[in-house]
């Protein structure tokens, strides 16, 4: 199953003007997560060896989140326990810390359900088990029995995150990460918005250091007709799509799916919990707003 992708680099990639010929972004592609992963760097394309870094830092990254394949998560998932590294406890830390802020919106327990759903079942009510608040985290992370989590709603921002940290390091100048959602790194960069019933909705100018991440529950459907994205309670989503700003795409990521479940009273009060910069807001019938 593929989600699509409602953020775009434009030509040129920079905010309000177009770039002059030898200084437009060189642009690397490859994939993460089963999806594209894009880099844009502006004058010049990276060094061999900062690419094969970034190759082994995204399967570093997929062995601890990936559900596709033998991970640190799908073995907490089938065994109820792992030791836990440090990444794994970092990505527990911000769920708790959204779930907490979104009322139990963003809830990575919600995997029992994901699974079934995208078997095709027909669920009537909630089976899931296990909550992120109740995660036993300690010298080991045990799950509650029945339990298993998903980091569909913010693997790739983290990722997003960590690439740009080892990008920044290797001291390549301006450049925009998207492993999945956006962080520009030493310039200001401009995105194309698209949503899946309005189309095309205009350009977001994301400045350096900033990170932005779209979610919305037409990007997958499961064979049962359900959104991937599952409220734990029960809940619909109630827009077509949610964008947010944040210094973190990890923590823009997890908002964005959360935020697709809450009134915008709920939101901007976990808007304001999170520190979140600007968040664009898309109904069903294709308006664009603002938080």
């Amino acid at each position: 199953m593929k989600r699509r992708r409602f953020l775009n680099i434009l030509a040129g990639a920079v905010a309000g003007a177009m770039l002059p010929a030898a200084t437009r972004a060189s642009e690397w592609r490859g994939r993460a997560f089963g999806a594209e992963a894009r880099i844009a760097i502006r004058g010049h394309a990276a060094p061999a060896e900062v690419i094969a870094s970034v190759r082994a830092e995204i399967a570093r990254i997929e062995a601890v989140f990936s559900l596709q394949r033998d991970s640190e998560l799908t073995r907490l998932n089938r065994d109820g326990v792992v030791s836990g590294s440090e990444m794994l406890r970092d990505a527990l830390a911000l769920a708790q810390r959204v779930n907490r802020a979104t009322e139990g919106a963003f809830e990575p327990g919600v995997q029992p359900l994901w699974a079934e759903n995208a078997a095709g079942a027909m669920l009537r009510e909630s089976r899931m088990t296990c909550c992120v608040q109740d995660i036993q985290i300690g010298r080991e992370i045990e799950l509650s029995t029945g339990g298993a989590l998903t980091f569909n709603g913010l693997a790739q921002g983290l990722a997003t995150d960590r690439i740009a940290a080892l990008l920044a390091r290797a001291g390549l100048g301006e450049m925009l990460v998207d492993i999945g959602e956006q962080k520009a790194l030493g310039g200001a960069f401009r995105l194309g918005l698209e949503d899946p019933a309005a189309g095309g909705l205009g350009q977001i100018s994301l400045g350096p250091g900033r990170a932005l991440a779209t979610s919305s529950p037409g990007a997958l459907i499961f064979p049962n007709g359900q959104s991937h994205i599952l409220g734990p309670r029960g809940q619909r989503p109630l827009w077509s799509s949610v964008t947010v700003e944040a210094e973190s795409a990890a923590l823009a990521d997890a908002a964005a799916t959360g935020f697709i479940l809450l009134e915008r009273p709920a939101m901007r009060r976990a808007a304001r919990a999170l520190g979140l910069g600007r968040v664009w807001l898309v109904d069903f019938e294709g308006n664009l707003g603002r938080l």
